[in-house]
């Protein structure tokens, strides 16, 4: 993000200005560095005479003319990306003439080369407020316009905007302003509807393109010509037509940006971005190796999240950045009722909805950051640090609940009247909850202030007496928050009671009711015999942290975990390991409680996504949570499940593939080093397994983290692998060396701020490997003494990244706490880096607690 425009700045000018068109001419072909800009924007204001001023970063600014008078182009503040527009007529026609420059972060308009050929790509990313690095703009979301682009560009070139262009006209000898010479193409692509300058786009390159059609809708693939050859477009076109067809049919109008171009781009620093018929996605998502199906099916649900938008966001733009979530939350919630209604993975969705996006929202709910999901945005640097598991999830999870409420025909009905009542606008939270009170026949003011203007989870626990029979006298359900964030919500929960029969555990009882207040009783379950386990917020109907009563919690750690029976048990077992990690995180579980709970149930998940999040979270746990003089045997016992479900797993089987990766990420014993040594240079042969590419890298990191390969060994892996990919995953071996010189290599070549926002991320994921966390020691002084100097000079994007990425958050001491309070005492950070650091420290208390409760088991 360029510029720090301000909320009230933002209003300021909404006030004065209404914008009717941007006309970009952009020449491409003028070098490495940067390339030339020329806009003729069209505005009307409500004052003559008035000033405001528009925006461009980073530019060199040739030529200024507003209603025909040249303006002093020496007023052009580099520092704020501003140019000030004085003497404001009722109609206005502006040209700006300038040059931009390329960008290597992800931000604006990106350059990248490809090692293996050569080839030049360029794409473009402008959320939140990056287009004025492409084209001067005034750029906030409230402010729409049509948008009409000129390209010159190398002949050879693709060029995608958000329109389909209606000319494209060879040039053989064109001369650009600074004289390059060469053989080019002018792409003109027509005005598009309204939208905000945030979703317009531009890629061009060389890039590889597959074509089909949909309902009338032309679809387009892209990515570059080096990954041709991986491009799945028949998976992916299959989950396209399918989004369509779903959200046809349940928002009621159809598709509303003519044609419908999909580009994996090369560098993407997010997952993907929602630009108005012209969608970018990270280009992980071309699958050059085996991955799992839990991949396939993020990558589905970042399709059809992105669809989604198409809707929510782009043809209904929020105001302003306060109401984000207006956008991130409809689109999650969209995305997965879209997978669960009208894909492959049906139900199954909402088991990956309550395994990965909830843990994702508990966390960030629990951290000294969290916020409303309708959220105080005071500036661009404050929305730059929220897009988080409160705007996504968090928000898509009480939308889940909502729908649990009001009925999903009712909800769906005042989407669609909102849709009706606002296309092409911009809304703010009550006019979707008026909507969606006109359909439903609720008052949801209550509702909103409860869910979406208060900040915290609460938790909510099991609460009841039995007789000498066993039977229960009393149940209650207690509800909890902290002091800092009292509100105690309505809930409406399921309570299943679950016991053994034969070899499963199958539930005997199900109760719904509403949970208000501090406790609440459930008459319904006195007289019920207790069973073995007792699950609140079964069917997960709510957005709650849930707890174990002790017998429940032994019925699971004792094997009870693998036994929920048939398809329908995915998502309570799926409920139970989410209970016990928020347990664990919250230390009232012992990680070696833990642990043992992952080890004795992990080969009973059949879900491949509840599998590698389970893994995933239980390494995570003995590498920070568990007591330091257990740690070692943690991992050793980790380490020794993992070698027997790999032997056991089925051949070929994903299963077999996520085994082998969560081994890799977790041994550390000789023994296991060499297991994966001979899976790398052939001398141990899994049946079944095929250690392509990707797991060679996985493999070859593993390997040096563990001191077994250097330097040399690396090189020699990108040999092999001379591209993009494996230039990233060589930067985090690098950074991995277990040695005191190599982490000093990584982090001056983290610190000193030459590398791609790419590298950068690979290099400090090596450097913060968590198998050495005595090598990091020092780097908590530096960090430190780095952070402000980087925060202020790096653009956003790194700055957050090294931010966040580097900091000591495995110097798990109170030291490390102190420190930070010191920073932030002593220099007074920004607010959106202050968020960062208490962010870190946070994390670091929660350790120490943790590590604290299982010392004490």
């Amino acid at each position: 993000m360029a510029g720090n425009l301000t909320r009230d700045e933002a209003r300021e000018r909404a006030r004065l200005l209404s914008v009717q068109s941007y006309a970009v001419e952009l020449d491409l072909t003028e070098g490495e560095e940067r390339f030339e800009s020329v806009t003729t924007v069209r505005f009307t204001s409500t004052r003559a005479g008035a000033e405001t001023f528009i925006d461009l970063a980073g530019a060199k600014v040739r030529k200024a003319v507003l209603n025909g008078a040249e303006l002093d182009v020496s007023t052009y503040d580099l520092e704020t990306g501003r140019l000030p527009l004085p003497g404001l007529a009722e109609s206005n026609e502006l040209q700006i003439d300038a040059d931009c420059s390329y960008m290597r972060t992800g931000e604006g308009l990106h350059r990248f080369v490809d090692p293996v050929d050569k080839s030049v790509y360029l794409h473009s990313q402008f959320e939140t407020a990056d287009a004025h690095r492409m084209y001067a703009c005034f750029d906030q979301p409230d402010l729409k316009a049509t948008f009409e682009l000129t390209v010159l560009a190398p002949s050879h070139w693709e060029v995608i905007s958000n329109a389909a262009p209606d000319e494209i006209e060879d040039l053989p000898e064109h001369r650009g302003r600074h004289g390059a010479l060469q053989a080019s193409k002018r792409w003109h692509f027509p005005p598009t509807p309204v939208m905000s300058t945030y979703i317009t786009a531009l890629c061009a390159g060389p890039y590889h393109k597959v074509t089909s059609e949909h309902d009338g809708i032309p679809l387009g693939l892209y990515c570059r010509a080096s990954l041709a050859e991986h491009l799945d477009a028949d998976n992916i076109f299959e989950v396209t037509r399918q989004g369509f067809d779903f959200f046809h049919k349940v928002f009621g109008l159809r598709y509303p940006f003519g044609k419908y171009d999909q580009l994996f781009v090369p560098e993407f620093n997010a997952g993907a971005m929602e630009n108005a018929g012209c969608v970018t996605f990270l280009e992980d998502y071309v699958f050059r190796s085996r991955v799992t199906d839990a991949v396939i099916e993020r990558r589905a649900e970042t399709i059809l999240h992105e669809m989604a938008h198409m809707w929510f966001g782009d043809l209904v733009t929020m105001r302003w950045w306060d109401d984000l979530w207006l956008n991130e939350s409809f689109a999650t919630y969209a995305s997965v009722l879209c997978q669960a209604e009208a894909t492959r993975w049906g139900q199954g969705a909402w088991t990956t909805f309550a395994n990965v996006e909830k843990a994702w929202a508990y966390r960030q709910d629990q951290l000294p950051s969290t916020h409303p999901i309708a959220a105080d945005i005071v500036d661009m640097h404050a929305v730059e640090v929220n897009f988080d598991g409160i705007t996504y999830a968090k928000g898509a999870s009480v939308l889940k609940q909502l729908v649990a409420y009001v009925g999903l025909d009712n909800f769906l009905a005042g989407v669609r009247d909102y849709f009706n009542e606002h296309a092409w606008g911009n809304t703010e939270l009550s006019d979707l909850l008026r909507a969606l009170e006109r359909t439903s026949g609720r008052n949801l003011s209550e509702w909103s202030k409860e869910w979406l203007e208060t900040s915290w989870v609460n938790t909510l626990r099991p609460a009841f007496e039995v007789d000498e029979a066993g039977r229960f006298t009393s149940f209650e359900v207690l509800q909890e928050a902290p002091a800092d964030y009292p509100t105690l919500r309505s809930h409406r929960v399921a309570i299943g009671l679950y016991s053994h029969s034969g070899d499963a555990l199958v539930r005997v009882k199900r109760v719904e009711l509403d949970v208000v207040g501090a406790r609440t009783a459930v008459a319904e379950l006195v007289g019920e015999v207790q069973p073995d386990l007792v699950l609140i917020n079964d069917d997960d109907l709510t957005y709650a942290k849930v707890r174990l009563d002790d017998r429940s919690l032994r019925t699971l750690v004792s094997g009870g975990i693998a036994k929920f029976a048939g398809p329908s048990g995915s998502l309570p077992r799926a409920l139970c390991w989410s209970a016990a990690w928020d347990m664990t995180r919250d230390a009232e579980m012992a990680t070696r409680d833990y642990v043992a709970l992952v080890t004795s149930g992990i080969a009973s998940v059949e879900d491949i996504t509840v599998a590698q999040t389970v893994l995933r979270q239980a390494r995570l746990a003995v590498q920070q949570y568990a007591d330091p003089a257990w740690r070692a045997e943690g991992l050793s016992l980790l380490a020794s499940a993992l070698r027997s479900l790999v032997a056991a797993a089925e051949p070929g089987s994903d299963h077999q593939l996520a085994y082998v990766n969560a081994l890799a990420a977790t041994a550390v014993s000789a023994d296991d080093m060499a297991f994966l040594s001979g899976l790398l240079d052939g001398t141990t042969v899994l049946a079944g397994l095929t250690v392509d590419t990707d797991l060679r890298w996985t493999l070859t990191q593993a390997l040096v983290s563990g001191g077994v390969l250097g330097d040399a060994d690396i090189a020699e892996e990108l040999l092999r692998d001379p591209t993009a990919t494996g230039e990233r995953a060589a930067a985090l071996a690098r950074a991995a060396l277990p040695t005191a010189e190599g982490k000093a290599g990584a982090w001056n070549a983290i610190t000193e701020g030459g590398l791609s926002g790419a590298l950068l991320r690979s290099t400090i994921g090596g450097f913060m490997d968590p198998r050495h966390p005595e090598l990091l020691e020092p780097y908590a002084d530096r960090y430190f003494a780095e952070i402000g100097r980087i925060w202020k000079s790096w653009t956003s994007d790194s700055a957050q990244n090294f931010a966040n990425g580097c900091y000591p958050a495995l110097a798990v001491s109170p030291e490390t706490v102190a420190r930070t309070e010191r920073l932030i005492e002593e220099s007074n950070p920004p607010h959106a880096l202050r968020r960062l650091l208490l962010e870190g420290a946070d994390g670091v208390r929660r350790a120490l607690r943790a590590q604290a409760r299982d010392a004490s088991a």
